[in-house]
């Protein structure tokens, strides 16, 4: 069976961001009944490691060129539903340690997964990545507990579902329709039904600044377009509705 067509070939394979940034577009996945693109983020730290944020579909031969880079010591799950090709990571590269967001590991056990993970991530960067990589666990919904990053060198900040941008042109009719209400097409933003779970606003609106007071040049996001350029005023738009 081949892949569904997501807008965003090549898939597996690294794609240049900015120095020692790389992107890799997955397959599509399902979400509720919709096919979500993926994409997962590769950052190769000052020490030759590489960290690897939302891990998608791992092929021989991506991984590969991953191993090409060095050697692969950080597995990060963002939040809780970002954690399906872990399992497949640690196989291949069973030295890696694996990192994860608040309500990941009891998600992936009551849906049957098993992933042993090493660590959790927390308030501010491990010393593994501090000073190279910044980060935040976004609070203040009771559903969704996300943590972001932010790569110093490159002025890159890396999202997952916090903002969500879906080309309509490469979705097909239904998903055009689903996201015009969800409110999650380009040119992008936070699904409405996500804002409806965040009942301390006062707390997401105080990550979001913390955000935008990085001043990143690109943000990496995990499905639809990410934005190569004007960074923080992508955040300032996305976010109008709170700032």
């Amino acid at each position: 069976m081949t892949d569904r067509p997501t807008g965003y070939e090549p898939l597996d394979t690294l794609k240049p961001v900015a120095e020692e940034v790389w992107l890799i577009d997955g397959p599509a996945i399902r979400f509720y009944g919709m096919p979500f693109s993926t994409r997962a983020t590769i950052v190769r730290l000052a020490s030759g490691a590489i960290w690897v944020h939302s891990p998608t579909r791992l092929t021989e031969a991506l991984a590969g060129e991953v191993a090409a880079l060095g050697p692969v010591a950080h597995l990060v799950a963002p939040n809780w539903i970002h954690y399906a090709y872990v399992g497949q990571w640690q196989d291949r590269f069973p030295e890696a340690e694996a990192w994860a967001a608040p309500g990941v590991a009891g998600r992936a056990e009551k849906h049957g997964v098993r992933i042993a993970f090493d660590h959790d991530l927390g308030e501010t960067a491990p010393a593994a990545w501090a000073g190279e990589i910044d980060q935040l666990l976004v609070r203040g919904s009771n559903v969704h507990h996300e943590a972001v990053f932010f790569h110093r060198a490159s002025k890159t900040l890396i999202l997952t579902d916090l903002i969500e941008n879906f080309e309509p042109r490469k979705i097909g009719f239904w998903f055009r329709l689903a996201t015009r209400f969800a409110g999650n097409r380009e040119p992008g933003a936070m699904p409405r039904d996500m804002r409806a779970s965040f009942r301390d606003k006062g707390a997401l609106k105080a990550a979001v600044e913390r955000m935008i007071g990085w001043g990143p040049e690109r943000v990496i996001l995990a499905h639809g377009r990410w934005y190569a350029t004007n960074g923080a005023a992508e955040l300032e738009r996305a976010f109008r509705w709170l700032l």
